[in-house]
């Protein structure tokens, strides 16, 4: 990493020698003799490093050190001192310095601190880096739907984020993308900067859960060697977001229950309690009512987690977004893989616009990766689409829904499909949308029933 490296030093020749050294190893160095020529240096040219004498007439480095964090604070600074001041040149990093070097005749030391300083840089600028990519990601100003039940659910979603308190439950099929949405609420609402602590409760062995969540004491069971801070605490301030919370055995479903009632909590083995501030967001694919009602899951848990309850709609429900869902992914993995995103031939539009998605938004994702591994040119062919897809070529129609409306969507090759197979598909179409109920399909249909018995006779009766 070449980097924009400011020396502070009174004494000309050690300032020299240091500035010297690092512009051999191909960083941008700049010598200052004073606190105040470098104060006034700073605003016109951020510096990545600094190397700053600690005793020096005028401003000293602790008062310059100050400043610095105040006008550059992304930038490292290491202290520069002789055998006499080490003390304070500790003091100075408690208040932010890297590190101290002391000043030597050879300056030994000084590629090796800048080095160490110059990497922990790095890591800091791409560990935030990432931070504000995922972060942004799930800003609401950054989706995009054109489902509009999905936007009425994002508007929903806005009010529900500026209560920090709230707990709120997510219901939907798997991979229709509940852990995002809990991620989406965490970080438009008040506990962004806090952590996003996500579980599933389906992979944590049930007896090891409460350990896992509370956390435990030394000595509190054979192995327990150490304190362990649980789950709860990492928590602190911000989300806890519990997965698949449907799954939870009971004796857990009680201890929960307690944490969300009193807002504390003790380890495993200790004696105090431990008071404890997060928004809880649960989130499952299961009817919990039914749940309640069969006695596998605590009613008052249930209450207490459903004070807000969002239904996340399947894909096969908001057709309109997955063209849009499926330009996203291309981006995404040809930016991972390293190639160019391609243009979607028409025919494989068409058969990701009718596939029915039982995987949901992790089936469309795992869908195009596998077709961004075998696109090899500018546009994405309908060959690199997984056999479920190019199965579908032989369908006729195709149900979606259109916000609370169901559609039958006609898809006809000239030439090879007849006017009568047309009807008799769509006939089979609607008694499925009505869970083979006759009399409803025939509403559906604008028929009475008699005229839909004898069209399904006659489909019968026809050669197969």
């Amino acid at each position: 990493m070449r980097a924009v490296v400011f020396v502070v030093d009174d004494e000309q020749v050690i300032r020299t020698a240091i500035v010297k050294r690092l512009m051999r190893q191909g960083h941008f160095a700049t010598g200052y003799d004073s606190g105040e020529a470098l104060l006034q240096a700073v605003p016109h040219k951020l510096p990545d490093l600094v190397l700053l004498d600690l005793k020096m007439p005028g401003i000293n480095g602790i008062e310059v050190l100050k400043h610095i964090q105040q006008q550059a604070p992304s930038a490292m600074t290491i202290m520069l001192t002789a055998y006499g001041t080490v003390q304070d040149a500790v003091e100075a990093m408690k208040l932010g310095a890297y590190d101290f070097l002391i000043k030597m005749v050879d300056l030994e030391g000084v590629e090796a601190v800048v080095g160490r300083a110059l990497e922990v840089l790095r890591l800091r600028r791409r560990l935030a880096l990432e931070i504000g990519d995922q972060a942004s990601q799930y800003h609401l100003k950054n989706l995009e739907t054109h489902s509009p039940v999905v936007k009425q659910l994002f508007e929903q979603i806005r009010e529900v984020a500026e209560n920090p308190r709230s707990s709120v439950m997510l219901l939907g099929e798997t991979g229709t993308g509940k852990e995002f949405i809990a991620r989406v609420i965490h970080h438009n609402g008040p506990r962004a900067s806090g952590a996003f602590v996500g579980v599933n409760c389906t992979a944590i062995p049930k007896d090891l859960f409460e350990s896992e969540l509370f956390g435990y004491e030394k000595g509190a069971f054979t192995g327990a060697t150490q304190r362990k801070p649980g789950l709860l605490e990492k928590a602190e301030g911000g989300t806890l977001f519990l997965d698949e919370i449907g799954d939870l055995d009971l004796s857990m479903q009680a201890k929960l229950l307690r944490v969300i009632q009193e807002r504390s909590f003790r380890r495993v083995g200790g004696t105090d309690d431990l008071d404890v501030d997060f928004r809880l967001i649960s989130a499952t694919n299961r009817e919990l009512k039914k749940e309640v009602e069969r006695g596998t899951f605590r009613e008052d848990l249930y209450f207490r987690l459903n004070v807000v309850a969002f239904e996340i709609p399947p894909l096969r429900k908001r057709f309109e977004d997955i063209l849009p869902l499926c330009q996203r992914n291309i981006v995404r993995f040809a930016r991972e893989f390293g190639k160019p995103v391609p243009e979607l031939d028409p025919q494989a539009r068409v058969l990701l616009e009718r596939y029915q998605y039982p995987g949901n938004i992790r089936e469309l994702e795992n869908i195009l990766e596998r077709a961004m591994i075998f696109c090899s040119g500018r546009t994405l062919m309908a060959t690199c689409l997984p056999r479920d897809l190019l199965d579908q070529v032989s369908q006729t129609t195709v149900s979606v829904s259109q916000g609370a409306e169901h559609l039958i969507r006609i898809e006809m090759q000239v030439g090879k499909h007849t006017l009568e197979q047309i009807e008799d598909s769509i006939i089979e179409e609607a008694l499925r949308l009505a869970d083979y109920n006759k009399s409803l399909a025939a509403k559906h249909l604008g028929i009475t029933r008699f005229s839909l018995d004898r069209r399904l006779k006659k489909l019968a009766d026809m050669p197969k």
